[in-house]
């Protein structure tokens, strides 16, 4: 792969970590709150390339004028070096799906305290992300959450034994670092459970929880008083973490 080689190729990425930063799909990879430096990536490496071609061509155009015509000795670059290419069609081409009920069934619950609570509102339905309930449900014994209407909304995933959880991957990175968080569903559960359907579950705070038979991680549970199912979000990820 010569210098025009590696500069298109340079060129393609920046672009494409430029088009996936200015759409949603970087939210595949990514944190939201990563996608400035996305961004920037895109930049640098676009106005590497350009430099690079620039160079290049500049560098060729003086050897042809300053040096005379040698014999032509072809020194072929190795084939292998395009592999390198690889990554950037699957970058282009496939926009991997947000991990779901196969990944959450087989990792341990990862709920970790939280470094604080957050007020509430005195009023009103409580909408709060599945990681805040569960670090208010086990760490706090749900003193913030009794009697009050909470809404949460997460993906199903079913135990072996056929618990159903409510899970949202947490992450603190990207998504190679994602873990999930599980509240388990009891109450009005729908008749008909299919994992992987995100639903938004409205119910009331129980203190009944289990060990994660993956992890023996703590599990809370929320009694659920309604549930229907929504729209896979924008951003399928939990970055509540730790906060």
């Amino acid at each position: 792969m010569n210098r025009q080689a590696q500069s298109a190729v340079l060129f393609l990425l920046g672009a494409s970590l430029l088009h996936a930063g200015t759409t949603d799909l970087y939210l595949r990879y990514v944190k939201a709150g990563l996608r400035p430096l996305l961004l920037a990536a895109g930049a640098v490496l676009i106005a590497t390339a350009l430099a690079t071609a620039w160079y290049e061509r500049r560098a060729t155009n003086r050897k042809k004028s300053t040096e005379p015509p040698t014999p032509a000795s072809p020194h072929p670059e190795p084939r292998i070096s395009w592999l390198l290419v690889l990554p950037l069609l699957a970058l282009i081409l496939v926009a991997p799906p947000a991990l779901g009920s196969y990944s959450a069934t087989r990792t341990g619950t990862s709920l970790q305290e939280p470094l604080a609570y957050p007020a509430l509102p005195a009023t009103g339905p409580l909408r709060l992300s599945v990681v805040d309930y569960a670090g208010r449900a086990v760490y706090d014994d749900g003193r913030t959450l009794t009697g009050r209407r909470i809404q949460l909304t997460g993906f199903l995933a079913l135990d072996r034994d056929g618990t159903p959880y409510l899970v949202r991957m947490a992450l603190n990175c990207c998504a190679a670092d994602a873990q999930p968080v599980k509240v388990g569903l009891t109450g009005r559960i729908p008749p008909v459970l299919q994992p992987d359907t995100w639903l938004e579950i409205t119910g009331t705070y129980t203190p009944h929880r289990v060990k994660d038979p993956v992890n023996d991680g703590p599990i809370p549970f929320i009694e659920v008083t309604a549930a229907r199912p929504v729209p896979t979000p924008k951003d399928p990820y939990d970055e509540t973490w730790n906060t």
